[in-house]
Protein backbone atom coordinates (compact mmCIF):
# COMPACT_ATOMS: atom_id res chain seq x y z
CA UNK A 1 0.00 0.00 0.00
CA UNK A 2 0.86 3.73 -0.62
CA UNK A 3 1.79 6.22 2.23
CA UNK A 4 1.16 10.07 2.66
CA UNK A 5 3.42 12.60 2.56
CA UNK A 6 4.44 13.66 5.91
CA UNK A 7 8.20 11.97 6.46
CA UNK A 8 9.13 10.23 9.69
CA UNK A 9 10.91 12.13 11.61
CA UNK A 10 13.94 9.85 11.79
CA UNK A 11 17.81 9.37 11.59
CA UNK A 12 17.78 7.79 8.65
CA UNK A 13 15.05 9.72 6.39
CA UNK A 14 16.75 12.87 7.18
CA UNK A 15 20.04 11.21 5.65
CA UNK A 16 18.13 10.84 2.60
CA UNK A 17 17.77 13.38 0.15
CA UNK A 18 13.76 14.46 -0.68
CA UNK A 19 14.21 13.08 -3.65
CA UNK A 20 15.40 9.86 -2.96
CA UNK A 21 13.95 8.84 -0.13
CA UNK A 22 10.65 6.35 0.32
CA UNK A 23 8.14 8.26 2.43
CA UNK A 24 7.78 6.30 6.19
CA UNK A 25 4.89 8.73 8.10
CA UNK A 26 3.91 8.84 11.46
CA UNK A 27 0.52 8.34 9.64
CA UNK A 28 1.66 4.98 8.42
CA UNK A 29 3.12 3.71 11.45
CA UNK A 30 -0.05 4.22 13.02
CA UNK A 31 -2.10 2.59 10.30
CA UNK A 32 0.56 -0.30 10.60
CA UNK A 33 -0.17 -0.76 14.49
CA UNK A 34 -3.82 -0.48 14.18
CA UNK A 35 -3.88 -3.47 11.35
CA UNK A 36 -2.19 -5.48 13.32
CA UNK A 37 -5.07 -4.88 16.39
CA UNK A 38 -7.82 -4.92 14.18
CA UNK A 39 -7.38 -6.67 10.31
CA UNK A 40 -3.95 -8.59 10.36
CA UNK A 41 -5.63 -10.06 7.25
CA UNK A 42 -4.36 -7.26 6.08
CA UNK A 43 -0.90 -8.35 5.99
CA UNK A 44 -1.14 -11.77 4.25
CA UNK A 45 -3.35 -9.48 1.47
CA UNK A 46 -0.31 -7.32 0.86
CA UNK A 47 1.59 -10.33 0.70
CA UNK A 48 -0.70 -11.64 -1.57
CA UNK A 49 -0.62 -8.61 -4.28
CA UNK A 50 2.76 -8.07 -4.23
CA UNK A 51 4.59 -7.44 -7.68
CA UNK A 52 7.57 -10.43 -7.82
CA UNK A 53 10.85 -10.05 -9.77
CA UNK A 54 13.22 -13.13 -10.93
CA UNK A 55 15.95 -13.76 -8.48
CA UNK A 56 18.48 -13.31 -10.89
CA UNK A 57 17.38 -9.51 -12.04
CA UNK A 58 19.11 -8.27 -14.92
CA UNK A 59 22.64 -8.77 -14.42
CA UNK A 60 22.61 -11.92 -11.87
CA UNK A 61 24.35 -9.89 -9.49
CA UNK A 62 22.25 -9.35 -5.65
CA UNK A 63 22.69 -6.83 -3.35
CA UNK A 64 20.82 -7.54 -0.03
CA UNK A 65 19.80 -5.47 2.97
CA UNK A 66 20.43 -7.58 6.13
CA UNK A 67 17.97 -7.18 9.51
CA UNK A 68 17.77 -10.31 11.33
CA UNK A 69 19.64 -9.14 14.15
CA UNK A 70 17.20 -7.87 16.62
CA UNK A 71 15.67 -11.13 16.82
CA UNK A 72 18.56 -12.96 18.05
CA UNK A 73 19.10 -10.41 20.24
CA UNK A 74 21.93 -8.42 18.48
CA UNK A 75 20.79 -4.99 18.33
CA UNK A 76 24.32 -3.30 18.89
CA UNK A 77 26.06 -1.07 16.11
CA UNK A 78 28.90 0.40 17.09
CA UNK A 79 28.76 1.57 20.97
CA UNK A 80 24.88 1.72 20.77
CA UNK A 81 24.15 -1.66 22.53
CA UNK A 82 20.33 -0.59 21.30
CA UNK A 83 20.66 0.82 18.29
CA UNK A 84 18.46 -1.31 16.11
CA UNK A 85 15.34 -1.24 18.78
CA UNK A 86 13.23 1.82 17.11
CA UNK A 87 11.27 -0.08 15.02
CA UNK A 88 10.45 3.00 13.00
CA UNK A 89 13.43 3.91 12.54
CA UNK A 90 14.62 0.14 11.51
CA UNK A 91 11.77 0.16 9.30
CA UNK A 92 12.87 3.59 7.28
CA UNK A 93 16.44 2.74 6.66
CA UNK A 94 14.97 -0.26 5.24
CA UNK A 95 12.52 1.44 2.95
CA UNK A 96 15.41 3.96 2.77
CA UNK A 97 17.84 1.72 1.30
CA UNK A 98 15.32 -0.53 -0.76
CA UNK A 99 14.40 2.77 -2.41
CA UNK A 100 17.58 2.96 -4.03
CA UNK A 101 18.85 1.64 -7.64
CA UNK A 102 20.66 -1.55 -7.19
CA UNK A 103 19.10 -2.90 -3.76
CA UNK A 104 17.76 -5.80 -5.08
CA UNK A 105 15.94 -7.21 -2.17
CA UNK A 106 16.28 -7.63 2.11
CA UNK A 107 16.91 -10.57 4.31
CA UNK A 108 14.70 -10.45 7.78
CA UNK A 109 12.30 -11.94 9.98
CA UNK A 110 8.64 -12.22 9.48
CA UNK A 111 7.36 -9.33 11.65
CA UNK A 112 9.95 -6.97 9.71
CA UNK A 113 9.10 -8.08 6.03
CA UNK A 114 5.25 -8.38 6.93
CA UNK A 115 5.89 -4.63 8.44
CA UNK A 116 7.76 -3.57 4.92
CA UNK A 117 4.88 -5.81 2.69
CA UNK A 118 1.90 -4.09 4.28
CA UNK A 119 3.64 -0.52 3.65
CA UNK A 120 4.72 -1.57 0.09
CA UNK A 121 8.11 -1.69 0.81
CA UNK A 122 8.69 -4.77 -0.99
CA UNK A 123 7.22 -4.54 -4.24
CA UNK A 124 9.60 -5.81 -7.27
CA UNK A 125 12.15 -6.65 -4.38
CA UNK A 126 13.58 -9.91 -3.11
CA UNK A 127 12.09 -11.07 0.32
CA UNK A 128 14.72 -13.28 2.11
CA UNK A 129 13.46 -15.22 5.44
CA UNK A 130 15.56 -15.65 8.25
CA UNK A 131 14.85 -19.48 9.56
CA UNK A 132 16.95 -19.57 12.57
CA UNK A 133 17.53 -17.24 15.02
CA UNK A 134 16.83 -19.32 18.35
CA UNK A 135 21.02 -19.39 19.31
CA UNK A 136 20.55 -16.12 20.98
CA UNK A 137 23.62 -13.57 21.25
CA UNK A 138 25.77 -14.22 24.69
CA UNK A 139 23.47 -16.69 25.70
CA UNK A 140 24.84 -20.31 26.80
CA UNK A 141 22.48 -22.11 24.36
CA UNK A 142 24.33 -20.22 21.29
CA UNK A 143 25.41 -23.16 19.39
CA UNK A 144 22.22 -24.43 19.66
CA UNK A 145 20.72 -22.39 17.07
CA UNK A 146 17.25 -23.68 16.93
CA UNK A 147 14.87 -22.67 14.14
CA UNK A 148 12.42 -19.79 15.59
CA UNK A 149 11.68 -17.74 12.49
CA UNK A 150 10.49 -18.33 8.44
CA UNK A 151 9.34 -22.10 7.83
CA UNK A 152 9.38 -23.32 4.57
CA UNK A 153 5.49 -23.52 3.80
CA UNK A 154 4.71 -19.95 5.30
CA UNK A 155 7.55 -18.78 2.96
CA UNK A 156 5.82 -20.68 -0.46
CA UNK A 157 2.49 -19.07 1.24
CA UNK A 158 3.81 -15.51 1.00
CA UNK A 159 5.98 -15.82 -2.02
CA UNK A 160 8.97 -15.17 0.03
CA UNK A 161 11.93 -15.57 -2.62
CA UNK A 162 14.79 -17.07 -0.86
CA UNK A 163 15.68 -18.62 2.78
CA UNK A 164 18.35 -18.35 5.00
CA UNK A 165 20.37 -20.31 8.20
CA UNK A 166 22.96 -19.49 10.10
CA UNK A 167 25.21 -22.23 10.97
CA UNK A 168 27.70 -22.29 13.37
CA UNK A 169 30.17 -25.32 13.80
CA UNK A 170 32.08 -25.29 17.10
CA UNK A 171 33.77 -28.78 17.35
CA UNK A 172 33.96 -28.36 21.30
CA UNK A 173 30.12 -27.95 22.07
CA UNK A 174 27.95 -31.06 21.04
CA UNK A 175 25.34 -29.16 20.11
CA UNK A 176 26.50 -28.53 16.66
CA UNK A 177 25.27 -31.82 15.64
CA UNK A 178 21.66 -30.72 15.96
CA UNK A 179 22.36 -27.92 14.58
CA UNK A 180 23.79 -29.25 11.28
CA UNK A 181 20.94 -31.71 11.62
CA UNK A 182 18.57 -28.55 11.49
CA UNK A 183 19.97 -26.99 8.58
CA UNK A 184 20.26 -30.23 6.77
CA UNK A 185 16.73 -30.68 7.71
CA UNK A 186 16.03 -26.93 6.30
CA UNK A 187 18.04 -27.47 2.92
CA UNK A 188 15.44 -30.45 2.12
CA UNK A 189 12.75 -28.89 2.64
CA UNK A 190 13.64 -25.81 0.90
CA UNK A 191 14.81 -27.77 -1.79
CA UNK A 192 11.40 -29.67 -2.37
CA UNK A 193 9.61 -26.26 -1.98
CA UNK A 194 12.04 -24.93 -5.03
CA UNK A 195 13.16 -22.60 -2.63
CA UNK A 196 17.09 -21.63 -2.57
CA UNK A 197 18.70 -21.57 0.61
CA UNK A 198 22.02 -19.00 1.85
CA UNK A 199 23.57 -21.18 4.09
CA UNK A 200 25.64 -18.74 6.49
CA UNK A 201 28.76 -21.04 8.16
CA UNK A 202 31.48 -20.92 10.57
CA UNK A 203 33.80 -22.61 12.05
CA UNK A 204 33.27 -21.08 15.63
CA UNK A 205 34.94 -21.69 19.31
CA UNK A 206 34.12 -20.64 22.78
CA UNK A 207 36.36 -18.38 24.15
CA UNK A 208 35.84 -16.55 27.91
CA UNK A 209 32.54 -17.56 28.15
CA UNK A 210 31.58 -16.51 24.69
CA UNK A 211 31.39 -18.04 20.94
CA UNK A 212 33.89 -16.29 18.75
CA UNK A 213 33.79 -17.11 15.11
CA UNK A 214 36.84 -17.93 13.19
CA UNK A 215 37.58 -15.71 10.07
CA UNK A 216 40.87 -17.34 8.87
CA UNK A 217 41.04 -18.65 5.08
CA UNK A 218 41.79 -21.84 6.44
CA UNK A 219 38.55 -22.21 9.18
CA UNK A 220 36.11 -20.13 6.34
CA UNK A 221 36.95 -23.32 3.43
CA UNK A 222 36.42 -26.18 6.43
CA UNK A 223 33.11 -24.43 7.26
CA UNK A 224 32.17 -24.07 3.15
CA UNK A 225 32.82 -28.06 2.45
CA UNK A 226 31.16 -28.75 5.82
CA UNK A 227 27.52 -26.75 4.86
CA UNK A 228 27.47 -27.77 1.41
CA UNK A 229 27.00 -30.90 2.05
CA UNK A 230 24.38 -31.34 3.88
CA UNK A 231 21.07 -32.27 2.89
CA UNK A 232 20.41 -35.02 0.30
CA UNK A 233 20.70 -32.74 -2.71
CA UNK A 234 22.32 -29.32 -2.99
CA UNK A 235 20.49 -28.14 -6.21
CA UNK A 236 18.79 -25.21 -4.43
CA UNK A 237 21.79 -24.34 -2.08
CA UNK A 238 23.64 -21.21 -1.88
CA UNK A 239 26.45 -19.91 0.64
CA UNK A 240 26.75 -16.54 2.39
CA UNK A 241 30.00 -16.40 3.47
CA UNK A 242 32.62 -13.50 5.04
CA UNK A 243 35.42 -11.66 3.32
CA UNK A 244 38.49 -13.08 4.72
CA UNK A 245 42.27 -12.99 3.52
CA UNK A 246 42.70 -15.12 0.57
CA UNK A 247 39.34 -14.91 -1.10
CA UNK A 248 40.75 -16.67 -4.56
CA UNK A 249 41.02 -20.08 -2.40
CA UNK A 250 38.23 -19.70 -0.37
CA UNK A 251 35.87 -19.56 -3.64
CA UNK A 252 37.93 -22.22 -5.14
CA UNK A 253 36.10 -24.49 -2.28
CA UNK A 254 32.94 -24.21 -4.08
CA UNK A 255 30.88 -24.16 -7.19
CA UNK A 256 27.30 -22.55 -5.22
CA UNK A 257 26.20 -19.57 -6.05
CA UNK A 258 28.11 -17.23 -3.08
CA UNK A 259 27.14 -14.13 -1.59
CA UNK A 260 29.34 -12.03 0.63
CA UNK A 261 28.19 -11.29 3.97
CA UNK A 262 29.31 -7.58 5.48
CA UNK A 263 29.44 -8.27 9.07
CA UNK A 264 29.66 -5.46 11.74
CA UNK A 265 30.66 -2.01 11.28
CA UNK A 266 34.10 -1.26 10.70
CA UNK A 267 36.54 1.66 11.68
CA UNK A 268 37.93 1.45 8.38
CA UNK A 269 35.10 2.00 5.91
CA UNK A 270 37.47 1.94 2.88
CA UNK A 271 39.39 -0.56 4.02
CA UNK A 272 36.10 -2.77 3.51
CA UNK A 273 34.95 -1.88 0.27
CA UNK A 274 38.71 -2.20 -1.10
CA UNK A 275 38.12 -5.60 0.49
CA UNK A 276 33.97 -6.34 -1.25
CA UNK A 277 35.40 -4.69 -4.76
CA UNK A 278 38.38 -7.72 -4.97
CA UNK A 279 36.12 -10.61 -3.50
CA UNK A 280 33.17 -9.31 -5.82
CA UNK A 281 35.12 -9.98 -8.78
CA UNK A 282 36.24 -13.43 -8.31
CA UNK A 283 34.21 -16.60 -10.33
CA UNK A 284 31.18 -17.70 -8.38
CA UNK A 285 30.34 -14.36 -6.29
CA UNK A 286 26.88 -13.23 -7.00
CA UNK A 287 27.04 -9.76 -4.82
CA UNK A 288 26.66 -8.87 -0.90
CA UNK A 289 24.35 -9.04 1.98
CA UNK A 290 25.20 -6.57 3.97
CA UNK A 291 23.18 -5.04 7.51
CA UNK A 292 24.32 -2.73 10.38
CA UNK A 293 27.10 -1.20 8.04
CA UNK A 294 24.93 0.00 5.93
CA UNK A 295 21.68 1.03 7.21
CA UNK A 296 23.68 2.42 10.65
CA UNK A 297 26.59 4.11 8.89
CA UNK A 298 29.12 5.74 10.81
CA UNK A 299 28.56 9.30 9.32
CA UNK A 300 24.83 8.37 9.36
CA UNK A 301 24.43 8.92 5.55
CA UNK A 302 22.32 5.81 4.74
CA UNK A 303 21.96 6.65 0.88
CA UNK A 304 25.29 7.40 0.36
CA UNK A 305 26.78 3.94 2.04
CA UNK A 306 23.66 1.61 0.29
CA UNK A 307 24.36 3.51 -3.18
CA UNK A 308 28.06 2.58 -2.89
CA UNK A 309 27.46 -0.54 -2.15
CA UNK A 310 24.97 -1.32 -4.68
CA UNK A 311 27.94 0.25 -7.85
CA UNK A 312 30.30 -2.32 -6.34
CA UNK A 313 28.25 -4.62 -6.40
CA UNK A 314 26.43 -4.23 -10.31
CA UNK A 315 29.61 -2.90 -11.53
CA UNK A 316 29.14 0.29 -11.94
CA UNK A 317 32.28 1.52 -9.39
CA UNK A 318 35.31 0.45 -9.41
CA UNK A 319 38.26 0.64 -6.02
Amino acid sequence: MTTDATTAQTTASASASATASPIVTTDAIAELREARFTDPGTITRAWQSRSRRTIAGDDSRLFIVAADHPARGAMKVGDDALAMADRADLITRLATALSRPGVDGVLATAEILDDLAFLGHLENKLAVGSMNRGGLAGSSFEIDDRFTGHTVDQMAHDGIDLAKTLLRINLGDPATASALQANADAVNACAEANLPVMLEPFMNEWVDGKVRNQLTPEAVINSIGIAQGLGATSTHTWLKIPVVDDMERVMAATTLPTLLLGGERSNDPEATFRSWANALALPGVRGLVIGRSIIYPADGDVVSAVDRAAALVHGEERI
